[in-house]
């Protein structure tokens, strides 16, 4: 039984899985397997999985497309290693990942949530994601609360998350009524029930696609809505914080999107104390000022000006 088992899911990743593939290949850890879960790609991603042959590569293609949610949980479902290490099919990881997540392991045996800092790649280049905690020792190791660490960017991502597989015996999979942002709701799941062991040391590179069938879902309808989390949010001033986050982020986008209705539903549950005086302006701005304030964003991006609103 290996320690990791590495599950990697792919969708249209022609362009990018071999290089995420050699990236787990090159790694100086070698007690893995790999999972490779396979959405229905209609690109040439499994041509260029298939010509990778290895003895620690196992392979599963859907059919037909299913999702984000049950790619992943297939993945884990086919898993035999003690450990889940999430990656997906166009990130990457550096050679020392999975040995960075075994000294996590080892000075934190009582926890079952992993994690390292990870860097963003961007058309215009590269910048380390920011995160909320408190670390005026600056330690590299670090026992974390997930919601108070994720106020400006989640703490845990698909490709820098390692969870021991019982874990999803007690807080469940993926949920697959959820068409984007599945991964948000079980993050949540996890930051309800563990502490998160985190390396500051960023050690996989995420790669932002603007374009992807996940990213083009222009609807808050088919992304969480967070009431399952309700009357566990009244008890939890940091899970309440970061619901009130991600729902100022849902209005935007459904201001954009033009649901007006659905906005009103998350500005009904946010505490306003917990967004900052810029976040509140946005929050009551009409929706052809957020369009607009966008299209003005997408010009300044290209021109390497970076805005934001936290």
């Amino acid at each position: 039984m290996p320690k990791f088992s590495v599950v990697i899911s792919v969708y249209n990743k022609g362009d990018f899985i071999k290089k995420t593939l050699q990236s787990v290949l090159a790694q100086s850890l070698k007690d893995y397997e790999i999972i490779i879960v396979n959405d229905a790609s209609t690109d040439d991603s499994e041509a260029h999985i298939q010509s990778i042959q290895h003895d620690q590569i196992i392979y599963h293609a859907f059919q037909e497309n299913k999702g984000a949610a049950a790619t992943r949980n297939k993945g884990v479902e086919l898993a035999s290693g003690t450990y889940i290490a999430l990656l997906d099919g166009d990130d990457l990881w550096d050679t020392n990942y999975l040995a960075e997540i075994s000294t996590l392991i080892e000075k934190f045996p009582d926890h079952q949530v992993f994690a390292t800092a990870i860097t963003i790649e961007e058309h215009d280049g590269k910048r380390p994601s920011q995160y909320t905690f408190s670390n005026p020792e600056n330690a590299t190791h670090l026992s974390l609360n997930y919601f108070e660490s994720s106020y400006k960017n989640t703490l845990l991502t698909s490709s820098s998350t390692v969870i021991k597989k019982t874990v999803f015996d007690h807080i469940g999979n993926y949920d697959t009524s959820i068409k984007s942002g599945q991964d948000t709701d079980l993050w949540i799941r996890i930051g309800i029930q563990y502490p998160i062991a985190f390396s500051t040391k960023s050690c996989a590179s995420y790669t932002y696609a603007p374009v992807s069938l996940y990213k083009s879902i222009s609807s808050v309808k088919h992304r969480p809505n967070f009431v399952a989390y309700e009357d566990i949010e009244k008890e939890n001033k940091a899970l309440k914080k970061f619901l009130d986050l991600n729902r100022f982020s849902l209005v935007i986008r459904a201001k954009r999107w033009n649901e007006p209705k659905e906005a009103q539903f998350f500005i009904d549950r946010i505490d306003p104390k917990n967004l900052s005086k810029k976040q509140l302006k946005l929050l009551n701005a009409p929706a052809f000022m957020i369009k607009l304030l966008f299209g003005i964003k997408r010009i300044l991006e290209k021109l390497g000006i970076r805005l934001g609103v936290y």
